[in-house]
């Protein structure tokens, strides 16, 4: 068990640079891209809320990518696209279970799906900014 908290929480650590990178990364183009009332080109402002969308979701999908990285050096699975939807299933928490790993190492999973709650949250809360600052801009031009 040791071992299994050991590498969950080294993978999660690598999650969390993963995380930050990407987020660094979104603040920056969002930054440079900012909504504005000079700006009022919809297509514009779509563009650059899909790109912050875009950013994140990579962001989550190469830790999701790390996570099967790791049950395939465990040799839980063959193949990396059954690892990688496995992981996928427990990074969103959405647990099928028609795929399951070994007993050795299902605590991984659940680490993995802990893992995957917070930093979608992050992702989340990403989002709302460029959100609210959509809504006010096209609501504040449309008026």
């Amino acid at each position: 068990m040791l071992s299994n908290l050991l590498m969950g929480f080294s993978t999660m650590l690598l999650c969390l640079f993963l995380q930050v990178f990407l987020l660094v990364t979104t603040i920056r183009y969002y930054m440079k891209h900012r909504f504005s009332e000079h700006n009022s080109n919809a297509l514009s402002h779509l563009v650059t809320f899909s790109v912050v969308m875009l950013l994140l979701l990579i962001g989550n999908l190469a830790q999701i990518s790390v996570w099967a990285l790791l049950f395939l050096s465990l040799d839980e699975f063959e193949l990396f696209a059954t690892a990688f939807y496995h992981s996928a299933v427990n990074f969103s928490s959405l647990g099928y279970g028609d795929i399951v790993m070994s007993e050795k190492h299902r605590l991984l999973g659940a680490l993995e799906a802990l893992n995957g709650v917070l930093m979608i949250g992050i992702s989340t809360a990403a989002l709302s900014t460029p959100f609210k600052d959509l809504l006010k801009v096209r609501i504040h031009i449309d008026e």
